[in-house]
């Protein structure tokens, strides 16, 4: 076992290196302490490490009975005011639809919020109890012997190993989620973490990590790519007077949601113009301009997102049932690139039809057939 740290360490791998200086550290501080410290440092820290269990065994089952009735009632003050909203109503209003539609999200946030104030409750009902002090304590420094010192030497290699697990799980956790990942493969090639993780962590956690992690992960991630969704369904609820007025212009003499559809897709396709400005800006400098269907109207300039949220606009004004979908399409090169489009209900034909207002000067692609064969849905709003 110590021939591979050592063959490790002179092969330079990073996380052997600091795993062994978190114990060398370790056990610098249980010599410079003596035993009696040492052993009170040890006290603490597995005192802390109970305290914060105790706090997780009593906030879980409380975060699930509190969600659910945290989102009834977020839901109920979620709707929105008929005005244009200020910028911290905006925010506000995001914050809120967010927290009362994702589940994920709001345990999370429930979770974090509760858990603190009840390791905040639990300190304080062990300060009163113990007169003032901490239970934990580890008392007044005292000149140490050599034997003491040799004995906190022992105890730091103790508090040394503990505090390099919690840097293993960190890492397992990483590792687990991105197992394909170039910095996995280097986590993993440290024998420390690889017996650590197989002599502690996988007994513990079984297939919990390696196979449910993932999917939950996976959950999370949608869930706050969603939040982006409600800040648009936040922020174009209000239609402009003019854009409704041109919409209302431009589906003049429709008679079906499907004329109505038709007359607006042209409308957009043809008056927006792509912006290959903002386009290189994020490509080349990482400088995206966000813009409202308003600016897109104003400026008749757009890339997919702007030409999908306008389209969408123009259509509720209309009473059209719309959404703005994102997700991929084909690039021309054989390959596909993030887009987005729309998706509009004909309600004489029963059926939700898909629609691609920035490709409308290429060719028609309002409900053309093969749809799917150019667009890979992934997301709806």
């Amino acid at each position: 076992m110590m021939s591979a740290w050592i063959d490790s360490v002179r092969d330079g791998n990073g996380i052997t290196v600091l795993l062994l200086l978190i114990v060398a550290f370790s056990m610098i501080q249980g010599w410079r302490r003596g035993a009696s410290r040492s052993a009170g440092k040890l006290v603490s820290f597995l005192g802390d490490a109970l305290l914060r269990i105790g706090g997780l065994v009593i906030s879980i089952p409380f975060t699930l009975w509190l969600s659910p009735k945290a989102g009834e009632w977020l839901g109920a003050i979620s709707a929105l005011p008929d005005r244009e909203l200020r910028f911290w109503e905006q925010v506000y209003y995001t914050a809120v639809k967010s927290l009362a539609d994702f589940p994920l999200l709001r345990f999370a946030v429930l979770f974090m919020i509760s858990y603190g104030l009840i390791v905040f409750m639990l300190r304080l009902l062990i300060s009163l109890i113990f007169g003032g002090g901490s239970l934990f304590r580890s008392g007044r420094e005292t000149s140490a012997s050599l034997p003491s010192r040799l004995a906190g030497t022992g105890i730091g290699v103790l508090i040394g190993a503990a505090r390099s697990m919690l840097v293993i799980a960190v890492l397992f956790v990483w590792v687990s989620l991105n197992p394909d990942h170039g910095f996995s493969r280097y986590v993993e090639a440290s024998p420390i973490y690889s017996q650590g993780a197989r002599a502690v962590l996988e007994p513990l956690s079984g297939s919990l990590v390696r196979e449910q992690l993932p999917v939950f992960a996976q959950s999370v991630q949608d869930e706050l790519s969603g939040i982006m969704e409600r800040k648009y369904e936040v922020i174009d609820h209000r239609i402009p007077e003019g854009i409704e007025q041109t919409a209302a212009h431009v589906v003049k003499g429709a008679s079906t949601d499907k004329e109505k559809a038709r007359k607006l897709y042209d409308w957009v396709g043809s008056r927006i113009s792509y912006d290959h400005e903002k386009v290189r800006l994020y490509e080349e400098q990482r400088i995206w301009k966000e813009q409202t269907p308003q600016d897109t109207y104003d400026t008749r300039l757009g890339v997919c997102i702007d030409y999908a949220r306008l389209y969408a606009m123009m259509a509720r004004s209309q009473d059209l049932d719309v959404r703005v979908v994102t997700g991929r399409g084909y690039n021309g090169q054989g390959g596909y690139g993030p887009h987005a489009w729309n998706e509009v209900y004909l309600s004489e034909e029963k059926k939700w039809v898909p629609l691609d207002p920035t490709w409308a000067q290429s060719g028609d692609w309002f409900n053309p057939p093969r749809f799917n064969e150019t667009h890979i849905k992934e997301r709806v709003f």
